[in-house]
């Protein structure tokens, strides 16, 4: 396999020759696979990281003035290591939504019932601030559609189904962490 050096391979990529990218998942995907499996996660999950990576050092390097301040190898890992990181957190705040929200009444006290209903209201209320298309791509990708099935459904590109999911997750993170109650509530189990 010939080897690019790393101002070729940003050369590659700027002028989208695709042969780089073929390069680079051979080169790179193991690296990040390995990083992904270390850390709980699945092919899949590394396969998505990958792409998603590549996705933003694309945009990253349309702007001229993009310089690589390191190698090119521990750029694209940094950026999948926090997409990694941002997709737990998710996970996280999605497997706590769900463990709050099932069970029966019967089995809950009065108490549980009103932080059950807390926990959805912060929920929804971070959601219903996402824009319009962050919550469609979300709401297909919790129906468990494929990222192709959602962009035919949606009339959108495949990289930008990928692009936004990813964003909208981060932002839907972030918005439930900042919801004063969610605070509130975190400070006194803390």
């Amino acid at each position: 396999m010939k080897e690019y050096s790393d101002n070729e391979i940003i050369e590659c990529l700027r002028n989208r020759q695709s042969y780089v990218v073929s390069y680079l998942s051979k080169r790179y995907m193991p690296m990040i696979r390995f990083m992904v499996y270390r850390k709980g996660g699945s092919n899949e999950d590394a396969k998505d990281l990958f792409q998603e990576g590549l996705m933003i050092i694309l945009e990253r390097i349309d702007d001229r003035s993009f310089a690589l301040t390191c190698k090119f190898r521990t750029f694209l890992y940094c950026i999948c290591e926090n997409l990694w990181k941002a997709l737990r957190e998710k996970r996280e705040v999605e497997a706590n939504y769900l463990a709050q929200t099932t069970g029966t009444e019967d089995d809950t006290d009065f108490t549980e019932s009103l932080d059950r209903k807390l926990y959805k209201s912060i929920f929804l209320k971070a959601f219903d601030s996402l824009d319009e298309s962050g919550r469609k791509v979300l709401k297909l990708y919790w129906q468990e559609k494929s990222p192709r099935e959602i962009a035919d459904t949606l009339g959108f590109t495949y990289g930008y189904v990928r692009k936004k999911k990813s964003v909208a997750q981060a932002e839907l993170v972030e918005r439930v962490k900042k919801h004063p109650d969610y605070k509130r509530i975190m400070g006194a189990e803390g």
